[in-house]
């Protein structure tokens, strides 16, 4: 079943991988370009502007909706991860209703044996996320190179607040020669600042409230960064979480922006950013802020 009925407008959505190929066959014309938004489901307007752009940049933009199974190293927040299929087709037909949606079930993209392929990164992987969460990139890498394979997107598109994931998935796409155009997107933040995650909506709206304090310690760690080294900030920022007990830090890192690696001795002639993954109570939330 492919055709959806909402408020009378037929949209298209794609449960196999077989329909969705043969479907875009058919509508696909040469030079047509097709732009690509990967998303877990549980839209928020994070979502929504990058499929925005996508319309404004393609003929064609195909959303996907799968919450990849390998790409979680606790079973936990896997089983805790939001699952919102009727709410996030009705928001993407209020968007527009002639974007396509590709909601596969597990069986279906990993052909019934759930499990990641082995990546090398040029060492991307081993920084921040890849230290905390075993395998996570190798699930990462995994999905996103299956869903490519099935869309064959022009352009793909994705949130800046996952920079890690973003710069991973570029050294993918150009290692393996794939010719996608990959784009990241600037981060949709909440009214209070705190970046817009689907895993907001687990969290109370005193939770919530209080989770501003994540980029307002971002900027506050930027602008020290202008006169002092990496490690002083550093630890000025683990000093403010560690005041902050409803916090726990996981890690804080300055990085340059291409490689990756930690910040030891600033170069003006390199980009840095902060990186930073916080728990408010067991709600694991990241966020980043260009310091250049």
């Amino acid at each position: 079943m492919f055709a959806y009925y909402l408020n009378k407008t037929l949209m298209h959505i794609f449960y196999k991988n077989a329909a969705l190929t043969d479907y875009l066959k058919s509508i696909n014309i040469q030079q047509t370009s097709i732009g690509f938004v990967p998303t877990m489901g549980a839209l928020h307007q994070g979502h929504l502007s990058l499929m925005e752009r996508s319309m404004l940049e393609n003929e064609i933009t195909v959303v996907s909706i799968f919450v990849n199974p390998t790409q979680f190293n606790n079973l936990e927040d896997l089983a805790k991860y939001p699952r919102t299929l009727d709410e996030d087709v009705k928001k993407i037909e209020s968007l527009n209703p002639k974007i396509i949606i590709f909601a596969p079930n597990v069986e279906d993209i990993y052909d019934g044996k759930p499990s990641s392929e082995s990546f090398d990164f040029d060492g991307l992987e081993n920084q921040m996320e890849g230290k905390f969460r075993p395998g996570h990139f190798n699930g990462v890498g995994t999905v996103v190179q299956r869903l490519f394979e099935i869309v064959k997107p022009t352009n793909a598109y994705f949130g800046e607040k996952d920079f890690q994931q973003l710069q991973i998935i570029k050294k993918m796409v150009a290692k393996k020669n794939m010719g996608i155009n990959v784009i990241g997107c600037q981060i949709f933040r909440e009214p209070n600042k705190l970046a817009m995650s689907s895993r907001n909506e687990l969290m109370s709206p005193n939770e919530k409230q209080e989770a501003s304090l994540i980029y307002e310690t971002l900027l506050n760690a930027k602008e020290k960064f202008e006169t002092n080294s990496a490690h002083a900030v550093t630890d000025y920022v683990q000093k403010t979480f560690k005041k902050n007990t409803d916090f726990k830090l996981e890690y804080f890192q300055i990085a340059d922006e291409v490689t990756l690696l930690p910040c030891l001795r600033k170069n003006k002639n390199k980009k840095y950013r902060a990186f930073i993954a916080v728990f408010i109570n067991k709600i694991r939330l990241i966020d980043t802020i260009s310091l250049n």
